[in-house]
């Protein structure tokens, strides 16, 4: 008789952002001064009429008890409201599913499409998520590569390639995580009416929808190519764009039939989300975004900085990214040489370096479909950021550091 785990839980990594995160933390409970670039998380508080919102929840009765699985109606009708100003598209309340953050809209989405033996066409680099929510359904995420010289784009030729009898669904996201691309309301139109002819369904991440440089748009996948929209879900929330990460509120919205079984499925997954994190993220889109452009122009300023010190290192090639908040730099030319000494098989091998040699968190390409690469977020504070690149300036450029944590 087995005692063991079941295959699907074994088949799952772990992700690398989490990874990270938790070594950094130990090097910081040991003393040291760590700069991460790992987790994708603003480095601003949450505005303070959200968590007055939240407080004035939590002293109302009615938020002490369940609610609907679908999410607080309220909620819902200010999704709608927000998705119509900010894309044009005009949906009801009952079209979208409040779920706990966008992770578990986008594995709620492949619950309903996938089935096991499917296959997911999914662009690389991609968020770690991707594939392994694919694979918790018992289909296989089939990823199509992309480069830095195509600007990390995939085109309906180039899924045309990966295009099998089991393909059922494409994982889209623009902007995008971990490049920080952002694809043009035509090119998002072509990969639209190429997935709506081919019958596909295509989960769209938009939670990046606000974060965007240099006169970049970003154009929603089911108004861009109307075509798709009854195969489309869209992703959201307000994690990225309210600095709400840790109050896990996200959402799906598409066609009737696919978000009644998402709302059936939660129902049994967690019931409803948090009463009072509803609250505030109905706060969130009720307010617009006061501020906002000033965070953006933080985030703005940072890229330049992080853009422009990667491309003065030796062996590094960094494109300007024109959305989200990261940069994701090539660095095979890097892995030829040795660094005080030591060589490295992989990004993984080199992060592992950099994070135990000046007390650095980056994280791997490998973990993005993308060996050769690294994932830096400039999502922190510009001391900590301007420190983490002189420290890694300093060490790919070679120069002699003591083997002791950076104090």
């Amino acid at each position: 008789m087995s005692i063991g785990l079941s295959e699907r839980a074994g088949a799952i990594a772990g992700s690398a952002t989490m990874a990270v995160s938790a070594r950094a933390a130990e090097l910081r409970a040991a003393g040291n001064r760590v700069v991460s670039f790992g987790a994708g998380e603003p480095d601003f508080p949450t505005p303070g009429h959200i968590v007055e919102a939240a407080q004035r929840a939590c002293a109302d009765p009615v938020n002490h008890r369940y609610t609907s699985s679908a999410g607080l109606a309220e909620l819902r009708r200010a999704v709608a409201e927000s998705v119509l100003a900010d894309t044009g598209l005009a949906i009801d309340k009952t079209d979208v599913l409040v779920t706990n953050g966008a992770k578990q809209a986008v594995y709620l989405a492949c619950m309903v499409l996938l089935n096991p033996g499917d296959e997911a066409l999914v662009p690389s680099p991609y968020w770690t998520t991707y594939p392994e929510a694919v694979r918790l359904t018992g289909a296989t995420p089939v990823p199509v590569r992309s480069d830095p010289a195509r600007d990390y784009k995939v085109t309906p030729e180039a899924l045309d390639a990966h295009l099998t009898p089991r393909t059922k669904v494409l994982l889209f996201g623009s902007p995008a995580n971990p490049t920080g691309t952002v694809y043009t309301p035509e090119e998002i139109r072509a990969i639209g009416d190429w997935a709506a002819q081919r019958g596909i369904w295509v989960i769209s991440d938009e939670i990046y929808q606000h974060l965007l440089y240099d006169g970049a748009v970003a154009a929603s996948m089911p108004v861009a190519a109307p075509g798709v929209r009854d195969q489309c879900i869209v992703i959201g929330g307000v994690s990225k764009t309210y600095a709400m990460t840790g109050w896990r509120v996200g959402w799906l919205y598409g066609p009737a039939g696919a978000v009644k079984a998402a709302v059936n499925l939660q129902s049994h997954m967690s019931s409803n989300v948090s009463n009072v994190a509803q609250a505030a993220a109905m706060a969130a889109l009720r307010a617009g975004r006061p501020g906002f452009e000033d965070v953006l122009a933080s985030y703005d300023r940072r890229r330049h900085l992080m853009v422009d010190i990667l491309q003065g290192i030796r062996g590094v090639d960094c494109p300007t990214p024109t959305g989200a908040f990261y940069c994701f730099p090539s660095v095979k030319r890097l892995l030829t040489r040795s660094i005080l000494g030591h060589s490295f098989a992989s990004t993984a091998e080199l992060a592992t370096f950099v994070l135990d040699r000046v007390s650095v968190a980056l994280l791997p390409g490998e973990a993005f479909g993308a060996p050769g690469c690294l994932r830096l977020s400039y999502a922190l504070d510009d001391q900590s950021l301007q420190t983490g690149l002189e420290r890694l300036q300093r060490l790919l450029s070679s120069q002699d550091l003591p083997r002791a944590h950076v104090h």
